[in-house]
């Protein structure tokens, strides 16, 4: 039996069928990627493609976006007036269209991780490919660097030139876009490091179920499970304290706080002279006066984030997430050298 590396050459030197321009691009293909990564690339062309031309599609598409959304702030401005007229002209006219810009940006990762990440490796043990490869003369860790190594930076760069493209859409139109809302209306797991490193995360943990449990089906429908499970567990434990709450009071009776533009409202409490805190419903029976009084409750207070500290909860949130996806990468590079395959 000749050695993985002798096929990829005999593949490579074979006459490519097609027209001479089809011929002179897998040429070029193949002097960029040569041996394993080559062989790897060939394997899973058609997602990586289709990821290639889907990227470039909707980065041409949020430019085109960005055009409307730029005429219509100058004309009309980036600040939400009072009365809401600003905010309801704007959801009218690009309402609909964030709306699936964000659908297709938050479900990207789960896709990756399910269709890219499950079956990179279970599909090889499924069919008994991955026993040929092992066979031959390229050792476990040149085949796993290359088959975690080329997927995973086609997922990388895909996640960030769209990231990046919608950041550059969304940021001039943030007090409007979304509701308003950049940290629970869904822009901040769609811009910035946080697409990049979910996608990685959740690819890295597609893999190791798919080697875990050797059949491409079964791991792909795991990989959803735990998809959904490690998002809610995001959203309700892990977002909100990536960042420090800021309070700002103000007296009981008095008006509603002035708080800096693009801040997310987290929670609401009234407080006594000295700051201690009570559940805004506190005091609020037909007795609430002597309550209050009793109490000592005085001020009501406000807990925000304020928009200045989104760019660094998001790169603490993307960290974490790298911290995670190197250490499932590294149980997968452990099995694959101390496990039968």
């Amino acid at each position: 039996m000749s050695p993985i590396g002798t096929t990829d050459d005999a593949v490579a030197a074979a006459p490519a069928a097609g027209p001479p321009t089809s011929a002179t691009a897998d040429n070029r293909r193949r002097a960029l990627l040569r041996g394993l990564p080559w062989l790897v690339w060939h394997r899973h062309r058609a997602f990586l493609r289709t990821g290639l031309l889907v990227t470039l599609a909707a980065c041409a598409l949020f430019a085109y976006q960005r055009i409307g959304v730029m005429e219509f702030l100058d004309r009309k401005g980036a600040t939400p007036d009072a009365e809401g007229q600003l905010l309801n002209d704007f959801h009218n006219h690009f309402g609909s269209a964030f709306a699936l810009d964000a659908e297709f940006l938050q479900f990207l990762p789960l896709f990756v991780g399910i269709f890219l990440g499950a079956p990179l490796i279970a599909s090889e043990q499924e069919h008994g490919t991955l026993k040929l490869v092992t066979t031959q003369s390229v050792s476990r860790g040149r085949w796993i660097a290359a088959t975690l190594g080329l997927p995973l930076a086609v997922a990388a760069l895909c996640t960030g030139l769209l990231s990046a493209a919608f950041t550059w859409l969304w940021t001039p139109a943030r007090n409007l876009a979304l509701g308003g809302d950049w940290l629970t209306g869904g822009a901040f797991d769609i811009t910035g490091p946080i697409p990049v490193a979910t996608t990685l995360f959740l690819t890295a943990c597609g893999i190791a179920i798919g080697m875990l449990v050797k059949r491409t089906v079964p791991a792909m429908a795991a990989t959803t499970v735990f998809a959904v499970v490690a998002s809610v567990i995001w959203s309700a434990k892990v977002r909100d304290r990536l960042g420090t709450l800021r309070s700002v009071s103000y007296p009981y009776d008095g008006g509603g706080p002035d708080l800096p533009p693009g801040s997310v409202r987290i929670d609401e409490w009234v407080s006594t002279a000295d700051g201690k805190l009570y559940g805004y419903g506190t005091c609020v029976n037909s007795d609430a006066e002597a309550c209050r009084a009793k109490l000592g409750i005085v001020n009501r207070v406000t807990q925000y984030f304020d928009y200045e500290q989104m760019a660094g909860m998001q790169w603490l949130g993307a960290g974490t997430l790298l911290a995670l996806t190197a250490v499932v990468l590294a149980f997968v590079v452990w099995r694959a050298h101390r496990r039968p395959l």
